[in-house]
């Protein structure tokens, strides 16, 4: 049986994915901020549900002991995130108006919460026989793409998220060389609709969900260190 956790998994993105990953057999801990939420999401699917704030230590220490003392993990995808350059009336905040302080945000959460819940959950990791990180990671992310006039991420405005996924995808690769016995790879759904952009985007989570699910059923001869969207590879 693969034990599976997935973060931020109470809507979305990670509750599809958990829905998904629940009906080709794995055991899937719905990771959530608000308790009832998480509580709710996972008997609607039929998981299990942990407490989980990736941007809190005692949090993510918590969740840990919880899922180590109900038999470990194989399986972790990192998918809690947010794009807090969207506004309530669905606009994007540009480059003109960007600050630290919405960086530091984004980045708390996107990438220093990744790190944080990579480094807690490590040890049991390496103690699965096939362990798989899934990155949920953006187009946006790429830096071949942002800067190629011809792309539709190209017109994107926004520095905080395309910057924090980015840094998304130089961790995944340090961390695939750092630890070879572990398959770790940074996934791109595509633009969805969820939550996080307001719900304008251009297809369902079922399509968004299909390589997260894909990347965390990969065995250990799958590749490592890698960036793909549903149809493949994406350049950097």
């Amino acid at each position: 049986m693969t034990t599976t956790l997935i973060t931020g998994a109470n809507k979305g993105l990670g509750f599809e994915a958990a829905r998904r990953l629940i009906a080709a057999g794995h055991t899937v801990y719905l990771g959530s901020r608000d308790v009832e939420r998480g509580r709710r999401a996972a008997e609607q699917l039929g998981g299990r549900t942990v407490q989980l704030d990736i941007t809190d230590d005692v949090s993510v220490a918590a969740a840990v002991a919880a899922i180590e003392a109900d038999g470990g993990l194989d399986v972790l995808v990192n998918n809690a995130g947010i794009a807090t350059e969207w506004t309530a009336t669905n606009t994007v905040i540009g480059a003109a108006d960007v600050t630290a302080d919405l960086m530091r945000r984004t980045f708390e959460t996107n990438v220093f919460g990744t790190v944080r819940v990579l480094h807690a959950f490590l040890p049991l990791l390496q103690r699965s026989t096939a362990p798989v990180v899934v990155n949920v990671s953006s187009g946006l992310a790429s830096l071949t793409r942002v800067s190629d006039p011809g792309s539709r991420a190209y017109a994107y405005p926004g520095v905080a998220y395309p910057a924090s996924k980015t840094a998304v995808n130089a961790i995944t690769v340090q961390y695939a060389k750092a630890f070879p016995n572990i398959r770790i790879n940074a996934v791109e759904p595509g633009f969805t609709q969820t939550d996080l952009n307001g719900n304008t985007g251009l297809q369902s989570v079922e399509q968004g969900a299909e390589i997260i699910v894909r990347m965390a059923r990969l065995g250990q001869d799958g590749p490592t260190g890698g960036y793909f969207d549903a149809d493949g590879a994406l350049p950097w």
